[in-house]
């Protein structure tokens, strides 16, 4: 089963063994419509933003204005409406999908961690990746050479443990770190 969520920040635990936690809230979620291998097209509020295509479908599943996102699904349900949590009560571990923080254009010694030149006496050479090239043979840069280029907005996937859910406000804590910034959108399901 797989659930819409949205990161609300980072906290932990009080107790003796403190435990860092990401409190995650379960959007509010309708199925439109399910097909036979339990996939389903469900439909959840995320801003303002619609156009004729969102507001077709709003139209054919009868939603209101705010369920503007469309996206499939695995879902437990066996008719439309709401989503049901109850499955999330009993799950112990799920699979946290978020999308990382983009850091735009970034230059190697950001984003491959890689040591740089000496600073001064005229080295010139100090944030630059050297040499990437093969001489004569093949001529060409070899596929996956680690070079600048645009570093984090990345699909990002980890297992997270369940510590507990609050079913009433659809809060959910997870052990450890989810990628993503606050108020991010992303996906969770349950393993076993």
């Amino acid at each position: 089963m797989e659930y819409i969520v949205e990161k609300i920040g980072m906290s932990r635990t009080i107790g003796v063994h403190s435990i860092p936690v990401t409190l995650c809230k379960v959007l509010e979620t309708k199925v439109c419509a399910i097909s036979e291998n339990k996939k389903a097209i469900v439909a959840y509020a995320k801003g303002k933003s619609t156009n004729k295509a969102i507001k077709g479908q709003q139209k054919k599943y009868n939603l209101s204005k705010e369920f503007n996102r469309f996206i499939t699904l695995s879902v437990a349900n066996e008719t439309e409406g709401d989503l049901d949590l109850t499955p999330l009560k009993d799950a112990k571990r799920v699979k946290s999908t978020f999308n990382s923080k983009g850091r735009g254009f970034s230059g190697v010694i950001k984003r491959w961690n890689f040591s740089g030149g000496p600073g001064g006496h005229g080295s010139r050479f100090h944030r630059a990746p050297g040499s990437i090239g093969n001489c004569e043979w093949p001529g060409r840069v070899q596929r996956g050479k680690k070079m600048p280029g645009q570093y984090g907005n990345t699909q990002v996937t980890v297992k997270n443990d369940i510590v507990s859910f609050d079913e009433e406000n659809g809060i959910l804590v997870l052990k450890g770190a989810v990628s993503g910034a606050n108020a991010s959108v992303g996906k969770i399901r349950i393993i076993k």
